[in-house]
C-alpha cells in the first residue's frame, strides 16, 4: 500500500543483486555520468524498461487487425513524439528503434551531462554541483535537479543563472577562464 507521502518507488532493483559483470557496468556508468548512487542509475534503467514495454505493447497492438489498431496508431504517434521531444530518437525512427535504446542514451539527456558536454563545468561532478547550487538556468529559470530530462528545444537555452557569480568573467571556477589561463 502506498502512503500519503508519495506514489512509492520509481525504480526496480536488479533481480540478482550480486552479479559481478552487472555491478562493474553500473560502477562504470556511475563514474562516467557522475551519478550520486546506484539508485539514480536504477531509476533511469526503469524508465528505459518502461519505454521498451510500451513499444512492445504498441507493436503487438498494431500487428492485430481490429478496431483497436486505429487507437494504437494514435498512441504510437504520441509515444514516438514524446521520445522525439526528449531527443531519445530521431524523426525517422520507429518503435523498433525504441527497443534498441540503451541506458547511455537516457543518461545522456540529463541536465548534468549536457552542462558538462557544453563546457559549463570542468568535470561531470562539478556540473552536478553547479546545478544543485543553483548556478545553472534553462531559459532564465534556475534548475536545481541534475536528473532533469532536457527536451530537444531546451538544449541551446542552458546557461549560467543571472544571479550566479559564475556568470561574471573573473570567477576562478568558470571553465572559460580556466581555458584562457591554460593557453
Amino acid at each position: 500500500m502506498v502512503g500519503p507521502r508519495g506514489s512509492g518507488k520509481k525504480y526496480e532493483t536488479p533481480p540478482k543483486p550480486w552479479q559481478q559483470n552487472r555491478m562493474q557496468d553500473e560502477e562504470n556508468l556511475i563514474e562516467e555520468f557522475g551519478l550520486k548512487n546506484k539508485k539514480e542509475l536504477w531509476i533511469e534503467e526503469s524508465k528505459l524498461r518502461e519505454y521498451r514495454r510500451e513499444a512492445r505493447k504498441l507493436q503487438a497492438a498494431l500487428g492485430k487487425e481490429t478496431e483497436q489498431s486505429e487507437i494504437a496508431k494514435k498512441e504510437k504517434q504520441q509515444f514516438l513524439d514524446k521520445l522525439k521531444k526528449f531527443g531519445l530518437i530521431n524523426q525517422d525512427q520507429t518503435l523498433g528503434d525504441v527497443l534498441g535504446l540503451n541506458t547511455r542514451a537516457i543518461l545522456d539527456r540529463r541536465l548534468q551531462t549536457q552542462v558538462y558536454k557544453k563546457g559549463y563545468a570542468k568535470t561531470i561532478k562539478q556540473a552536478r554541483q553547479f546545478i544543485v547550487h543553483g548556478h545553472i538556468a534553462i531559459d532564465q529559470e534556475k534548475v536545481t535537479t541534475p536528473s532533469y530530462k532536457l527536451k530537444k528545444q531546451e538544449e541551446n537555452k542552458i546557461h549560467y543563472s543571472q544571479t550566479s557569480p559564475l556568470n561574471e568573467e573573473p570567477h576562478p571556477e568558470s571553465p572559460e577562464r580556466a581555458t584562457k589561463e591554460e593557453k
